[in-house]
């Protein structure tokens, strides 16, 4: 285990990552279709492994959450230099893309090659998509980087889901708008997933091209050019998606489409649970205050955290959008989630015990003040009325 030293005010002081090992767990996503597929000659309970891949976020990362607790330690602040220039945590987000595609590859040949009945593929597409939805993690931690290689290797992991201008979208949009009524990214009191989720693909897909388009012109270049970020990044899609079928035939474009559209979806389940009834105040001048730790929801839940690079400390990712995954803190003032992604995202699909959980945590983080809520607008009567607002 390295042990980072300094000299502060003085004197010699040390300190680990205790999880630095634990990292490693995030390279066992991309190797679920493997896995999956090892079952291919055997029947009965064996089966039910094609679905690895929603087995793996719904029920093992929950149990995994339960058994090794939160860690709501933070690194040092004279560590923080050293530990974000350690290359072992760049590499360890780095080979996950080939294994993403070596994933990917593989199981377009089973599909291809074997006589899967429907149930099989569907369950099969569902893993793989678990794994492109985490690619899109991937993408967004190497998205916010300076490096233009860490940044095109982002639009590579991206490419699977179909979902390239999330590149856009998040960086220049979500990180501005982020806990207002205008960000499409940011869920409101009162709407369930089911509502959220063609809000934000919608809105999110209009967002990237706009700001896209904005920038292009202010440069003084076409917006249909290869200079357009949302356009080249839909054209590796298209040129994945259009390789694997020349390669595997049009057998594949089903699987490919559904594995696609679990991706993203995953990525929008996170999106409505990070930022679930939070309102940043608007001043008289139209402005919004600045986003602040208590604009996110938080969770420290320590198995959940090492798959997805600790974007569950996301107010500091919201603080310091450039800072390495390795290096994000706890805010004690930041809403805290009861338990990490995994389960939420099975909570949010049951909109009746979403709210009957999170609701009540949002009053409680507003002092019982609902109306300082971003409320969704159908649902404005109804909240106002349950919680006494006037």
């Amino acid at each position: 285990m390295k042990t980072l030293t300094a000299t502060v005010d003085g004197t010699e002081v040390r300190w680990r990552d205790r999880k630095r090992y634990l990292w490693l767990l995030g390279l066992v996503v991309p190797l679920l279709p493997f896995g999956a597929a090892r079952w291919l000659d055997h029947s009965g309970w064996a089966e039910i492994l094609w679905f690895s891949g929603p087995i793996w976020i719904l029920v093992l990362i929950p149990l995994l959450d339960w058994l090794f607790g939160e860690d709501r330690s933070n690194p040092p602040e004279w560590a923080v230099e050293q530990l974000s220039e350690d290359r072992y945590y760049r590499w360890i987000v780095f080979l996950f893309v080939p294994l993403q595609y070596a994933g990917l590859v593989y199981a377009c040949w089973v599909v291809a090659t074997h006589d899967l009945a429907w149930w099989q593929q569907l369950g099969y597409a569902l893993t793989v998509g678990t794994v492109a939805g985490i690619a899109i993690n991937t993408g967004h931690e190497l998205g916010h980087k300076r490096e233009r290689g860490e940044r095109l290797l982002a639009k590579v992991a991206l490419a699977q889901s179909g979902y390239g201008h999330f590149y856009v979208e998040h960086n220049r949009g979500h990180h501005q708008r982020v806990a207002t009524p205008e960000d499409p990214a940011s869920a409101r009191l009162g709407e369930s997933f089911w509502a959220f989720l063609p809000r934000t693909i919608v809105g999110s897909a209009r967002s990237a091209w706009r700001l896209e388009a904005r920038r292009l012109r202010g440069q003084g270049k076409s917006v249909w050019s290869l200079h357009n970020d949302v356009l080249t990044a839909w054209g590796l899609s298209v040129l994945l998606f259009g390789t694997l079928t020349a390669v595997f035939g049009l057998r594949v474009v089903p699987f490919l489409v559904v594995q696609a559209v679990f991706g993203f979806s995953l990525l929008e389940v996170v999106n409505y649970i990070e930022h679930y009834g939070l309102a940043r105040r608007r001043g008289a001048d139209g402005r919004y205050e600045r986003c602040t730790p208590q604009h996110s929801w938080n969770s420290n839940h320590v198995a959940s955290n090492v798959v997805l690079y600790q974007l569950e400390r996301h107010s500091d990712h919201h603080a310091h959008p450039t800072r390495r995954y390795q290096a994000l803190r706890h805010f004690d003032e930041s809403p805290q989630l009861p338990s990490g992604y995994g389960l939420m995202l099975g909570l949010a699909y049951l909109p009746p015990l979403w709210r009957r959980i999170m609701d009540p945590r949002v009053l409680a983080h507003y002092d019982g003040d609902v109306a300082r809520a971003n409320i969704h607008p159908p649902a404005r009567e109804r909240i106002l009325a349950r919680y006494g607002a006037d």
